[in-house]
């Protein structure tokens, strides 16, 4: 901590010497050392009685998704330098990490090729490449053939995103979809595979997946709204101009999001709409998509539902009548009339449905551990589980797109067992080893233990933590142990392998998962007592983990490095505010702080779909209070607070840049210690940032290279 914070010291006056957008350490901090400080401009905003002061709000481009302003630009690259200088007497250390991280990952690679229809898919990675390039050769026998050289593509970007890559089902034509700018505004383009040619059509502004007709001469598609969301349905006629595209379904509800699949046989083209709570689906004809929708059910407040279809019969995944969720029929001729055929259960949380034709397969997750079951359809009760070799492990079924098929291809991971792919003989129950990710540098699995401890929060409540250390590491409160977590919108964080993760854990530190509430890893409920009224529960969870870990000796206080993401950032807000004694190091990526602003926000991309996951705090006072009770932003006070790397992406449209921006100018305009505080922002990328595989792992490295240095792991 010191010599980062000696550094940052030495090094302000220049950057703080900067127009417009900065004031002075003497305007705003008397107490400090010299620090890049984020000029105050008054902005107020009313509601429900209570007037918030927001000094920070000028970091917000009112042109935004444009951000031009001179003054926003110049802080945000001033920060960026502020971090650069900050962490360039440890460019050997980052090096160090970098080369470490790339070399556990093998170079050149590929993904095991699958069958779809007459052609085996695959995907390649050359060595030295940042990004892949897609196969596929016919089941027949002959040359493999290049589809999509995505390096060729992203060539002289700084940033490169395929959302989706879909081949008409004569296997003609190939639909894709690109995003050179981190904006998550996609454009598609097509291919003749036959040929090679790309056909002049191009559709602009699109967020969702790609889904053809049967006769595979024309692709459904979703369009961005001015709000970035996907409310429309639309039909590409293949050369015809898009202008005169059909909207074939349009959502007025401007908190409900609109998605596009198909069924498992193909038959069916399904329209889902819903928000974090309520879903509802139609069913189009995939031969005949201008056909009139068929309604599944009706949206209902509080009901989830999803649905496949085979011979006639729909299968529908829904929480209707229990948390946990349960399995239905219903006829084509009755869509809305629905007969249990896998009752709800307490013990084992249904996660997903997989219709094949000869049978059907149930995942599920029972007191956190994923099961795969394959059933016959006339004997539905039967179990049918494929065992893994191991007790704690991730299990789910992979990439299987064909409706009949006698193998079913699973992933399997553990935190000790590397990227494992399976195929599942469904006749014999068998498991076949395809591939084991192969670590070049070296990795023996013996050397490390995983473990899965309960820890008590302050209610009660149990809450797991998945654990992975190094054998021969001190369980006497002397290790550093970095703490992950996440936590919100039912979302695990599986505890799964990493070869990234190494780099702490072979430095003597213990790497945790908190399986906090608001994740679903004991089932529904779990989500359920994380989000509303009850979203503290998670914060708590988070602190309380740590304290227990801490009471068992695995660590000690100001030993722990924290990290979340989005709305894991969230955590790591809250708790940076709420524990700030417990923590060594903090990183967080592009994290939800700003949660009043944001959720009044109704023009904002993600607010309205947002509000059954945190509350309205427009028309609800009680929610207001509540999210004010909490927001990382408006909870910043003077104390002293421990070292931070934030991330931001300034083209991201989920967690905008200006909330980590102005979280971090009010911390350094409030704290009383002078403890390292960065911001990173990504000037061409989004949510997830850097876009290739090297230069993304880059982006780890400093982040590793930040929490070793702050905990003292290394200088």
């Amino acid at each position: 901590m010191r010599s980062i914070w000696m550094f940052l010291a030495a090094i302000a006056t220049p950057l703080v010497a900067l127009p417009g957008a900065f004031a002075t350490e003497k305007e705003t901090r008397l107490t400090h050392s010299p620090a890049l400080v984020a000029e105050k401009r008054p902005h107020e905003m009313t509601l429900h009685g209570r007037t918030l002061s927001d000094p920070w709000h000028w970091l917000k481009d009112e042109s935004y998704p444009v951000v031009d302003d001179a003054d926003i630009l110049d802080y945000v690259k001033a920060e960026n330098a502020w971090f650069d200088a900050a962490m360039k007497p440890h460019a050997a250390l980052v090096e160090t990490l970098f080369q470490e991280m790339k070399g556990r990952i093998k170079e050149t690679d590929a993904s095991v090729p699958q069958k779809d229809g007459d052609w085996l898919y695959w995907v390649e990675y050359e060595e030295g490449a940042e990004y892949k390039k897609w196969y596929r050769r016919p089941v027949s026998g002959g040359e493999p053939q290049l589809m999509l050289d995505e390096t060729a593509l992203a060539e002289g970007k700084d940033y490169f995103r395929l959302s989706d890559l879909s081949v008409s089902p004569d296997g003609r034509i190939m639909a894709y979809a690109v995003d050179d700018n981190g904006s998550e505004r996609f454009e598609v383009r097509f291919r003749d595979l036959a040929t090679g040619e790309a056909l002049p059509d191009v559709i602009p502004g699109t967020l969702s997946s790609l889904v053809w007709t049967a006769n595979s001469d024309a692709l459904l598609y979703g369009l961005a709204n001015e709000n970035w969301r996907t409310d429309n349905v639309h039909l590409h006629k293949l050369g015809t101009p898009v202008a005169e595209d059909k909207l074939l379904y349009k959502e007025e509800d401007i908190g409900f999001g609109v998605g596009i699949g198909k069924t498992a046989a193909d038959n069916w083209i399904v329209i889902a709409t819903g928000d974090n709570e309520t879903s509802e689906a139609y069913l189009l004809p995939a031969a005949d998509p201008q056909a009139k929708p068929l309604l599944v059910a009706p949206r209902q407040k509080g009901r989830e539902y999803s649905v496949d279809e085979r011979e006639g019969t729909l299968y529908i995944h829904t929480n209707d009548d229990h948390p946990n969720f349960r399995i239905a029929t219903a006829s084509l001729a009755k869509p809305g009339e629905w007969t249990t055929l896998i009752p709800g259960s307490d013990h084992s949380y249904i996660t997903g449905l997989a219709i094949f034709r000869d049978y059907f397969v149930l995942e599920t997750r029972e007191d956190g551990l994923d099961q795969i079951d394959v059933r016959p359809y006339d004997a539905p009760l039967t179990p049918g589980r494929i065992a893994f070799p191991e007790a704690t492990y991730v299990a789910g079924l992979g990439d299987n797109p064909e409706y009949h098929q006698d193998r079913i291809r699973i992933d399997y991971e553990s935190m000790v067992t590397p990227d494992t792919v399976y195929d599942y003989d469904v006749r014999a129950g068998t498991l076949e080893t395809l591939k084991v990710q192969e670590i070049p540098s070296g990795y023996d699995p013996s050397q490390y233990i995983t473990e899965r401890v309960s820890l008590p929060a302050r209610d009660g409540t149990m809450v797991p933590a998945s654990l992975v250390y190094r054998k021969g590491t001190k369980l006497d409160g002397s290790a550093p142990l970095h703490l992950y977590a996440y936590g919100s919108y039912g979302y695990r964080v599986p505890p799964g392998f990493s070869t990234t993760r190494l780099s702490l854990v072979d430095r003597g530190m213990i790497y945790a998962i908190a399986h906090v509430r608001g994740g679903d890893d004991l089932g529904r409920e779990w989500y359920l007592a994380g989000k509303l009224d009850r979203r503290k529960n998670t914060f708590h969870d988070f602190i309380d983990v740590a304290k227990g870990l801490i009471a068992k000796n695995y660590t000690s206080a100001g030993k722990i490095s924290i990290e979340g993401r989005s709305a894991g950032g969230q955590v790591m807000g809250v708790v940076y505010n709420e524990a700030p004694e417990l923590w060594g190091a903090v990183l967080a990526g592009v994290p939800f702080v700003d949660v009043i602003n944001t959720m009044v926000d109704e023009t904002l991309p993600l607010t309205p779909g947002e509000w059954p996951e945190w509350g309205n705090p427009i028309t609800d006072k009680t929610a207001f209070d509540y999210i004010l009770s909490y927001s990382p932003y408006e909870n910043v006070t003077a104390k002293a607070y421990p070292p931070m790397l934030v991330s931001a992406g300034l083209n991201d449209p989920r967690v905008t840049y200006w909330e980590p921006a102005k979280w971090v100018a009010r911390l350094r305009a409030t704290r009383t210690n002078d403890s390292a505080l960065l911001l990173r922002t990504n000037m061409g990328a989004g949510h997830a940032g850097k876009s290739g595989r090297w230069t993304s792992l880059k982006e780890d490295a400093e982040e590793y290279a930040f929490v070793l240095t702050q905990l003292g792991v290394e200088k």
